[in-house]
């Protein structure tokens, strides 16, 4: 049988260590969530403030002293956990076949635990979150929620190392987990504290959320929860504008980009600096990135003042080629009657208007390269006699930005309070990894050439080894999984991140002791 899933488990043994009330079934220390349904849909971000609270009551395995040398006993291996090895089952006469791993749905309780096992980057996770490779607080306090396979939502997990981590996912079998701030004491003792307002988060990345759903007014090629390569270059523009003023405005330099599954991508921004901002510095950049507001039924979304903000300048000259080629040719905007309207109402004079619509009237199926290029032409025949040419240049640099620039849901990026879905974690609706998005090659990545657990399971049982085959049994077990699979990139990727995160980390400690001891007299 395909040795990368377990052979004897069950969803029920993964949960049994928690006691069921009597109506639901659902352990008791388990909050069914609202929005739980609509997780395995969609890309949801968690509030705090939205979700209950259940019972604390899990401390006691976390509290266990955790020693270093166990922690790290080998620094130089990525293998912490085993790789798979073919399971052995004795006292069988006639084994039962397991089914392919590509044809089990992902949300199956035995492929997750087959990729929470075999797959998951438990210590790079563990090291991004704590910003040391010794056990910090920043990991300690930090809050994990888990949701579970009935739906139901568990807040407030706390664990020391990811070894604890790791357990309790085993033994809980999420779906997906989120992450939340760094609380000032242990999120799980938070009930035991006399004064309520003592327990209360610290710091937390600066996270940005965008979802293609709410490009659906302008891209014609899909809608909804379906994306396609034609699409997803309305988020490579997003990630491009938002990453450079991170970098350049703000003086970020630690920003990892994350694939969300489906249809989106989250923004971490990881610096010590941006974890430790309260709601009104996130708010303020959130505001500084919002450009277009109004819903779908709303009519001009982009409102600017002028001269253009540099950052606004900035962002047209990194979007009008991505506007002629990827808007106009790509999706063609304006091809029907009903969408060459849209255009025109964002235009300042009604002559020139009614000139461009008796053109486009006569000559039915006229591109939208084309209506954009008419614009110009027939202004500059003077088909309006009033008409303010700055005014003109104006608005239309108004419907480039509103067809290109991002399209942020902002809320996420104001409260230090939000959870965010785990980098690495499965979406359960695609089966596809939420891996890390490599923005130096932001053009070449595909999401849909994401890899699947179930495919990277698939490559597990497929692996033989080298090109030649040639490695010996001891090299062979010494190979992590996921080393051995698509997802290998990736966990390099993020490895990379992760190593020049704490290493400025350590400098900047090294940095502020040397300040603090200065002041000593």
């Amino acid at each position: 049988m395909p040795h990368s899933l377990s052979p004897n488990s069950s969803n029920a043994a993964a949960v049994k260590d928690e006691q069921p009330d009597g109506e639901s079934g659902i352990p008791t220390n388990v909050a069914p969530a609202e929005t739980a349904a609509t997780m395995a849909d969609d890309d949801v971000d968690i509030d705090m403030n939205e979700a209950e609270v259940p019972p604390a009551g899990q401390a006691e395995e976390s509290k266990k002293e955790v020693k270093l040398d166990e922690l790290f006993a080998d620094d130089d291996s990525d293998d912490e956990f085993p790789s798979s090895a073919p399971v052995k089952r004795e006292g069988v006469s006639s084994p039962v076949r397991a089914a392919s791993p590509s044809n089990i749905p992902a949300s199956d309780p035995e492929v997750m635990r087959s990729f929470y096992q075999r797959l998951f980057p438990w210590r790079q996770l563990f090291q991004w979150l704590n910003h040391s490779p010794m056990p910090t607080n920043d990991f300690g306090n930090r809050e994990f929620a888990f949701t579970l396979q009935n739906d139901a939502y568990l807040r407030y997990q706390s664990f020391a190392t990811a070894d604890l981590l790791r357990k309790d996912v085993l033994r809980l079998m999420p779906s997906r987990f989120e992450i939340g701030p760094v609380y000032s004491t242990n999120p799980r003792d938070r009930k035991t504290l006399r004064n309520s307002s003592a327990f209360k988060p610290l710091s937390k990345e600066l996270c940005f959320d965008i979802d293609l759903t709410d490009y659906d007014d302008i891209r014609t090629c899909c809608d909804k929860a379906t994306i396609c390569n034609k699409c997803w270059q309305f988020m490579t523009m997003a990630i491009k504008v938002v990453d450079v003023a991170l970098r350049d405005d703000f003086g970020f330099n630690h920003i990892m980009w994350v694939y969300s599954g489906r249809r989106g991508a989250h923004a971490w921004v990881c610096d010590k600096k941006a974890r430790s901002m309260d709601d009104q510095k996130r708010r303020a950049i959130a505001n500084y990135l919002e450009v277009i507001k109004g819903g779908s039924q709303s009519g001009k979304k982009v409102n600017v003042k002028r001269p253009l903000h540099p950052h606004l300048s900035r962002s047209l000259d990194i979007l009008k080629t991505h506007f002629q080629e990827d808007v106009l040719a790509e999706q063609d905007p304006w091809a029907t009657d009903e969408q060459a309207q849209k255009l025109l109402q964002l235009l300042p004079d009604r002559t020139l208007n009614d000139s461009l619509r008796r053109k486009w009237e006569a000559a039915p199926g006229r591109s939208s390269i084309s209506k954009w290029a008419d614009i110009d032409a027939v202004a500059k025949t003077g088909a309006s006699k009033h008409l303010d040419a700055k005014a003109l240049l104006e608005a239309k640099q108004d419907i480039v930005l509103e067809y290109t620039y991002p399209r942020l849901d902002i809320e996420v990026s104001k409260k230090l309070n939000h959870l965010l879905k785990s980098p690495f974690v499965v979406h359960p609706g695609t089966g596809r990894v939420c891996v890390p998005i490599d923005t130096k090659a932001l053009e070449d990545f595909d999401p849909l050439g994401v890899p699947t657990v179930q495919s990277l399971l698939a490559e597990i049982d497929s692996w033989k080894g080298g090109e030649d085959g040639d490695e010996d049994d001891k090299s062979k077990a010494t190979i992590a999984d996921w080393e051995k699979t698509s997802l290998k990139p990736y966990v390099e990727q993020f490895r990379s991140f992760v190593s020049a995160l704490i290493k400025d980390e350590g400098i900047a400690k090294v940095k502020r002791e040397r300040e603090d001891d200065s002041m000593d007299f």
